[in-house]
């Protein structure tokens, strides 16, 4: 039924819950599961009162911290991507910098995604739940067409 499973994975333990949910979809379904981490970028300060090389050092020292980020990131989905594996899934790491919910639809449109399993972090119930959503999990329903589970990431 699912060929592309993407799982949108912050690094958290509701990431790992949404992570298990995917991996016993893929069991049943012969898919194949992407792991998708989005290092936000840090943001430019302004600048103007600074001379250009002391800009340019600035600018350096944010590019660096966010590749910084982007490798320590691929580093722990690999250990997830083990666990796929061990559960005989096949599966991807992807790294990105930059907005989480523009990247997340990037990937869903040129990988051809089937399902999505996120989680989300508000706790209302009820149609106020989806009105309220986080904005990175309420842009991803508002801009596909894929089903997705959304997992609350606060459940005990």
């Amino acid at each position: 039924m699912y060929k592309t499973i993407l799982v949108p994975h912050a690094g958290t333990i509701g990431g790992d819950v949404a992570l298990k949910h995917a991996i016993f979809t893929a069991k049943y379904s012969s898919s194949k599961i992407i792991l998708l981490h989005v290092v936000e970028e840090i943001s430019h300060p302004p600048s103007f009162a600074l001379s250009s090389s002391e800009r340019e050092k600035l600018l350096k020292s944010i590019t660096n911290a966010n590749d910084e980020m982007r490798i320590a990131m691929i580093s722990e989905m690999e250990k997830r991507t083990k666990i796929c594996k061990e559960n005989g899934i096949e599966s991807s790491v992807k790294v990105v910098i930059g907005s989480a919910a523009e990247e997340i639809l990037k990937v869903i449109q040129k990988n051809n995604v089937d399902l999505i399993v996120m989680t989300k972090r508000r706790k209302l119930k009820g149609i106020k739940s989806l009105l309220t959503l986080g904005s990175v999990s309420r842009k991803i329903v508002e801009n596909t067409s894929c089903p997705i589970l959304l997992m609350d990431a606060e459940k005990k």
